[in-house]
């Protein structure tokens, strides 16, 4: 399946750059699990004069850079491997279609957004596929009483009378599973025994050493992760949900009884590209199992930072007047601020 659509430039302004990686992103020739990265040589000469960190360029295309993707098959891995033989595929990465805004209508704005800058990228037809890869009509299979509150979260969004309508998001808690793959762009270390991801909303640890998951009464934000490599993907089962996150604005969930399948497929051919798949299955809130689909690409020194799928900071190792601010300070503003019109609805006063 192919999606073929208008290519023309999708600008996303007002955003806030969130601080998590430098300016050099890791390649799958520089993942080495065990590397020193502290070691230095002693007795070196003294460094030339510093250099100055690179003015730091925003903008660029959004997070909807593509309207269209491949499928890529599971099969052999064909590429380099890390030294305990897991495929090198290190470095940092994002979805290429949209953000959290509308889960089964990526490209489609916010449900229900007031706001009409927020408005969809043309005709449904021209607009990036549904998540929701199976059921054929793109929607998850909710069973009525779950649809409902779908729904009237959805006409809450922007009038949260009650503490279920706020975002998770707004209160800096973790993204969650799916949505931690289409929320900003996040980075993926690779140890032996285990996959570490790194979000803008916290961590996530993939085992890979056959360990049972945690005691039922356990339950994370992002689950509970046990995988395994099956030539060029990851396959990882997910239990232990919490089941307070959200797939999106628009609301989907998954309860505490919830289990999800993923496989990362990761492309031979093309070395920075792979594909998340994941059955989802909650007896308690679908009418059937179903599976989301969600491509992604990994991103380069090369690629220009846009504040979504490469986030950089301004470099404050060479300099000292860079960063004039505790750095953690700036984090925890960034949050709050990032998340400020996520359900909160606080009108700023005008201007004196």
């Amino acid at each position: 399946m192919k999606y073929s659509l208008p290519n023309r430039p999708l600008g996303r302004a007002g955003l806030v750059v969130l601080s998590l990686l430098t300016t050099h992103a890791a390649t799958a020739e520089d993942a080495k699990p065990t590397e020193n990265a502290a070691a230095q040589p002693t007795g070196a000469a003294p460094a030339a004069a510093p250099r100055q960190p690179r003015p730091l360029k925003l903008g660029g295309p959004g997070i909807d850079q593509e309207r269209s993707f491949k499928p890529i098959s599971s099969g052999k891995w064909t590429g380099p491997r890390l030294a305990d033989g897991q495929p090198a595929v290190q470095g940092h990465w994002s979805n290429t279609i949209a953000n959290h805004n509308n889960f089964t209508d990526p490209q489609g704005g916010i449900i229900n957004d007031p706001n009409p800058n927020r408005v969809a990228k043309g005709p449904r037809e021209e607009r990036a596929p549904s998540r929701v890869s199976d059921p054929a009509d793109g929607q998850v299979p909710f069973q009525p009483w779950a649809l409902a509150k779908v729904k009237d979260f959805q006409a809450h969004f922007h009038d949260p009378v009650q503490p279920q309508y706020i975002e998770p998001l707004a209160r800096c808690a973790p993204a969650g599973i799916p949505k931690s793959l289409y929320w900003h762009g996040y980075q993926i270390s690779q140890y032996p025994g285990y996959v570490l991801f790194q979000f803008n909303s916290g961590t996530r640890i993939i085992h890979l050493d056959g360990k049972p998951h945690l005691p039922d009464n356990i339950k994370l934000w992002n689950g509970d992760s046990r995988g395994h490599w099956e030539g060029n993907t990851l396959v990882v089962d997910v239990t232990n949900q919490n089941g307070k996150a959200l797939f999106g604005r628009s609301g989907e969930f998954i309860s505490e009884n919830g289990h999800i399948e993923e496989r990362y497929i990761f492309s031979n051919e093309e070395r920075d590209r792979y594909i998340y798949q994941a059955t989802l299955t909650d007896p308690t809130v679908y009418t059937r199992p179903f599976t989301v689909t969600v491509p992604a690409r990994r991103w380069s020194a090369k690629d220009q930072p846009n504040g979504w799928h490469f986030e950089v900071e301004p470099a404050n190792y060479l300099g000292k007047d860079t960063l004039k601010e505790p750095i953690l300070d700036h984090y925890e503003r960034v949050c709050a601020e990032n998340n400020g019109g996520f359900g909160l609805v606080a009108e700023e006063s005008a201007k004196k």
